[in-house]
């Protein structure tokens, strides 16, 4: 049985439509766009030439006082202090019987370096900082080696050592002259005594301070014990070293202090004292610029020898 498919009469669709279509009579048309406003003519751009200004770096900025020389600036401080102390002497603020004027101590320490006094109270007192400062230095770094390279070492010596640091060693005065008497004995062993805390604790932080990765790094390449001790473990506490040695002549000026204050008859120290006894305050404030000056000169060695022996350190040194 076989079943025919028309196609769909395509033009009734059609007709329907446009009939449809036709239907409407009126058809509404689209609304007239309004037009956009005509802009204005565009006016004709002048350039203007510009001015370029010369870069200046920071640091050029900064060359105007890097040229004056460091040492002056470093005087600009005690200048000052120089100049105030002049000023307050002069207009009573200060009088003398508290505080003489720089001129006084310039006067009166004129006078002990022609009568020979000061030089040779200088002498003696740098002889007593010189023994002691060797004494305490030996004993603080070979304690601070044998403690920082070996644990055994650490478990007999530094326990020891911390216990003794917290003890004041200005309060052992009593006992260093029921031991030792009045003579040098005490000073030196005083000056010493305040060295070897200083240099112990930087050398020791230096040691346990060295990168574990260097030690490694030389005992692949084939070092021994001594090898590393001396070509990493050493050279990597140095600057601890120096730090320490520092701070140890800090210390080993006052010691020297308490120490020749000690029944001495020789030194800054007893011209300090003679000078309290009679109330000469220009004598007084002699001794301490002696010290102070002797200070500096000592700080400016260890500098140099940092400068020296810590080259291989890049540091930061300041803008």
């Amino acid at each position: 049985m076989t079943v025919d498919h028309a196609p769909p009469d395509i033009s009734a669709k059609s007709g329907h439509a446009a009939g449809t279509a036709s239907a409407d009579p009126h058809p509404e048309t689209p609304a007239p766009t309004p037009l956009a406003p005509t802009p204005p003519a565009l006016e004709p751009l002048v350039l203007e030439p510009v001015v370029l200004e010369p870069v200046v770096p920071l640091a050029s900025r900064r060359g105007r006082l890097r040229s004056v020389p460091r040492w002056l600036r470093r005087a600009v401080g005690p200048l000052t202090l120089l100049v105030l102390w002049q000023v307050l002497s002069v207009t009573g603020v200060l009088s003398p019987d508290t505080l003489a004027s720089p001129g006084t101590v310039a006067r009166a320490g004129s006078d002990l370096v022609k009568d020979g006094t000061l030089p040779s109270a200088m002498g003696i007192s740098l002889q007593r900082v010189a023994v002691g400062l060797l004494i305490g230095g030996v004993a603080g770094i070979a304690l601070a080696l044998v403690s920082g390279l070996s644990r055994l070492g650490e478990d007999l010596i530094d326990a020891t050592v911390q216990m003794l640091r917290t003890v004041p060693w200005v309060g052992l005065i009593p006992l260093f002259i029921i031991w030792l008497g009045i003579g040098e004995a005490p000073k030196v062993a005083l000056i010493a005594l305040g060295v070897a805390f200083h240099l112990y604790l930087n050398v020791y932080a230096g040691i346990r301070g060295v990168d574990a990765q260097l030690v490694e790094a030389g005992q692949v390449l084939g070092l021994g014990r001594w090898g590393l001790v001396r070509h990493v473990v050493l050279p990597g506490a140095l600057p601890g070293a120096m730090t320490g040695l520092r701070y140890s002549l800090a210390t080993a000026w006052l010691a020297l202090v308490f120490g020749e204050s000690i029944n001495a008859d020789a030194g800054i120290g007893f011209l300090m004292n003679q000078a309290r006894e009679f109330f000469r305050t220009d004598v007084i404030v002699v001794c301490l610029v002696v010290y102070a000056t002797l200070g500096l000169l000592a700080d400016a060695v260890v500098r140099t020898l940092e400068r020296l022996l810590l080259q291989w350190r890049p540091t930061f040194k300041g803008q």
